[in-house]
């Protein structure tokens, strides 16, 4: 049977998507007749399915280009962000096997789940269409509502998941609805066609509410203040390596998403989002940071530590230039392996019914697990933006992008919030280190998977801390390529 070219096309630019959606199919499909014993083979399958997908990355890299009919467009921005979500992907199922066991709740739809979530993630970053990215928001949340209550057995985990689901259709709702009004004021739902429209007409008041609907919507779930309030309750409720997933991944998608849609769709009407960008940005440090201090519980803090960072990026968002976004890509590309890195570290230390999640609980982890107590003071350290670490460089990049449009105001708040989080970072490297070991939880054997997921995070904070300019330099040139068009 002979394929037009074209149609192959489509197929070379959505390999990535492809793989994934083939992949959790065919999990779901051996899943039932795989007894229980055999179950984590359902994982291996879906880790090389991520490693499928990094493969159609290539094969995508040499078909760039707009597939079916504008819908989705591959270039180098897009690559990048697709990069970052299937590696959070891959390193969430080598972090699961352990956990998923102790829980007894092995099972393939999980891991399924976690394709299908990705691959929503992946059509948001690729989506040149606001419809199209809808749906892509849509097969990413409900595949993450259902993840959240995995541990059905759990109160928590239940209430993470109803409370996940009722606020995240809220905010899709806002999203669609701004979309209906954007549509209404330009007659467009293309993102390129918006921009075209908008070149020569000035804004109606119907555009300005729909550009509010959308942020507000894509603010959700960024996690940025005022829209962070179910993040803590969910990040805690949520079975903590989907937790990981929940504080890396989605965001990444998100944040690429808004890059595109507001600096290409709404770049000519910038001053309508600058100031509500700038106001978020502020409250998301001071929400973040202030909220964390108070925090006795590991993920609740990371929670808000994951809000604070939402605002460092919002720095690099509000510039508004190349340099912005390329800072703004390379800050995601740290913070979703410190991130992730963190909440694995979690998963591990957890125990069963993840019942060690106080921060006196980690008392004496210095010399119980000096490895494991040694990933999470990289992590956390990078979090706080110690020099030679990727979260420095991402700090860096996001200030001078600000420093640069002369946001000098929005840098100061930011640094001083720096200091802020030295705080509770800080407190939980002291709590390991210096205080006396606690009894309660005796050390245990780490799993070979998850020393293999934390090597990787490991390695690539070191990484973007120590040789940071290719990231950046491919960041900075697909930003420029994506602007010029």
């Amino acid at each position: 049977m002979h394929i037009p070219y074209e149609q192959l096309e489509n197929i070379y630019r959505l390999a990535p998507e492809i793989v994934l959606c083939a992949t959790g199919i065919l999990i779901m499909l051996i899943d039932p007749f795989t007894p229980p014993a055999r179950k984590r083979l359902m994982g291996w399958l879906g880790f090389v399915g991520t490693l499928g997908a990094l493969a159609g990355l290539v094969v995508s890299s040499h078909h760039a280009g707009a597939a079916y009919s504008g819908l989705v467009v591959v270039d180098g921005f897009s690559l990048f962000m697709h990069a970052i979500v299937i590696v959070v992907a891959a390193l969430v199922i080598l972090g699961s096997f352990r956990y998923l066991d102790d829980e007894r709740v092995q099972r393939g739809e999980y891991y399924a789940l976690i394709l299908f979530a990705v691959t929503g993630m992946c059509i948001l970053s690729g989506a040149n269409e606001l419809v199209t990215a809808f749906l892509g928001l849509e097969m990413s949340s409900i595949s993450t509502y259902i993840l959240a209550g995995f541990r059905r057995t759990s109160m928590k985990s239940n209430e993470a998941s109803l409370k996940y689901f009722l606020l995240g259709s809220f905010a899709t709702a806002f999203f669609l609805y701004g979309i209906a009004m954007v549509y209404g004021a330009t007659g467009q739902t293309g993102i390129p066609a918006i921009a075209n429209v908008l070149a020569t007409a000035s804004p109606s008041s119907l555009l300005v509410l729909g550009v509010g609907m959308i942020f507000v919507g894509l603010g959700f779930k960024v996690v940025i203040a005022p829209f962070q309030v179910y993040a803590p309750d969910v990040y805690e409720g949520a079975p903590t390596p989907v937790t990981g997933l929940l504080a890396s991944a989605p965001k990444a998608a998100t944040f690429a998403l808004m890059l595109r849609i507001f600096y290409t769709s709404f770049s000519t009407v910038g001053p309508l989002w600058f100031w509500a960008v700038w106001i978020a940005a502020v409250l998301s440090m001071v929400v973040g940071n202030f909220a964390a201090i108070t925090q006795t519980n590991v993920k609740r803090m990371l929670a808000y530590s994951s809000v604070a960072h939402a605002g460092y990026i919002m720095v690099a968002f509000a510039a508004s230039t190349a340099v912005g976004m390329a800072a703004v890509m390379f800050y995601m590309a740290a913070y979703v392996l410190m991130k992730l890195g963190a909440f694995l570290v979690v998963t591990e230390l957890g125990g069963t019914g993840e019942k060690r999640l106080e921060i006196k609980d980690y008392a004496g982890l210095g010399t119980q697990q000096p490895v494991l107590a040694a990933c999470f003071a990289l992590f956390l350290l990078s979090l706080l933006g110690l020099p030679l670490t990727g979260g420095f460089v991402g700090k860096f990049y996001a200030f001078q992008a600000g420093l640069d449009s002369r946001l000098v105001w929005l840098v100061v708040i930011a640094a001083l919030n720096t200091i802020v989080g030295a705080y509770y970072y800080l407190h939980v490297i002291v709590v390991m280190y210096f205080n006396d070991p606690q009894t309660e939880f005796p050390p245990q054997k780490t799993s070979t998977e998850l020393k293999l997921a934390l090597l990787a995070c490991a390695i690539g904070v070191i990484y973007l801390g120590i040789f940071p300019s290719r990231v950046m330099h491919f960041a900075y040139t697909s930003a420029q390529a994506l602007l010029s068009r």
